[in-house]
């Protein structure tokens, strides 16, 4: 799978991707970057710690498990929550009301900032962690204030079916949790967020992007869960709507693997630091 050859490469050290996202590194590395260590403080390359949100059915540490140490060699604080646990201490999140999921993690938010001293966060989301980019700046009062950047790869923004949990479920190796959890608490997040969901409307009314937030819309044509394509975007302006295939032409990246792909890491992170490009490099293999 992307994701375990992504953990390989970051593990040997070794292999193109991290000779790219280790020009990055060379910005701004040491003490002022790490995965989810709390002692870390930004630098002055970059200032905004990164929280990263994870999508419907998975965890931080599963879903983020080759993009947040990606970020993390770039020189960034990077932190991956696991928000909206319908059962607590079972590591199956995003299932638990949206509302109630985007108070956890505006939580989340003030306990990165109290801990890395920073002004603002960039908000770094996959799938319903999309939507909740894109949804907290907007509905909790104060937040946009607290959000210097979002990046929402493949957000739901005008509702989707959720016949892929299984899917996510199967590839982070938590099926029989999540089996566990629908058949105890349910999921309220799924109706939430279909095309005819209570939160697609409301979060379409008015613009969604909030100023003083630069926003990155990152979507793959060929997903098969957000479709049709296109429905991941937003149409307004402030936002910089990508399409992966505009620039690696022949990456199959569905939905799940948008998480994992080595050209949608960089893609990230251009979006984060976009004075400061990085050369892209695409992933041409099968990708799910």
């Amino acid at each position: 799978m992307r994701r375990s050859l992504g953990k390989a490469l970051f593990a040997a050290g070794t292999g193109l991707l991290l000779l790219v996202t280790g020009a990055g590194a060379a910005r701004a590395a040491g003490p002022s970057s790490g995965f989810d260590e709390w002692s870390c403080r930004p630098s002055a390359a970059h200032p905004e710690p990164v929280l990263l949100l994870h999508g419907l059915g998975g965890n931080g540490p599963g879903n983020f498990a080759t993009l947040g140490p990606e970020l993390a060699l770039a020189g960034y604080c990077v932190y991956a929550p696991t928000y909206g646990e319908a059962v607590l201490g079972v590591p199956v999140g995003g299932l638990a009301p949206i509302e109630q999921s985007s108070h956890e993690i505006a939580a989340d938010i003030d306990q990165v900032l109290a801990a890395t001293g920073a002004a603002k966060v960039d908000l770094v989301g996959h799938s319903e962690g999309a939507f909740q980019s894109l949804y907290v700046p907007k509905f909790l009062p104060g937040y946009a204030a607290k959000i210097a950047k979002v990046v929402a790869i493949a957000p739901p923004t005008h509702g989707t079916t959720f016949a892929g949990l299984i899917t996510v479920a199967d590839d982070l190796g938590i099926r029989s949790q999540v089996d566990d959890v629908l058949k105890t608490a349910g999921c309220a997040a799924c109706t939430e967020l279909t095309t005819s969901g209570t939160l697609i409307g409301p979060l379409n009314t008015g613009p969604i992007a909030q100023p003083g937030i630069d926003y990155t819309v990152i979507a793959s044509r060929t997903d098969e869960l957000v479709t049709p394509y296109g429905t991941e975007f937003v149409d307004e302006p402030g936002v910089h709507n990508v399409t992966v295939q505009d620039t690696c032409w022949l990456d199959p990246v569905g939905h799940i693997g948008l998480a994992y792909d080595s050209g949608v890491a960089i893609m990230v992170s251009n979006a984060l630091d976009p004075a400061h490009p990085l050369p892209v490099l695409c992933a041409l293999g099968p990708i799910i």
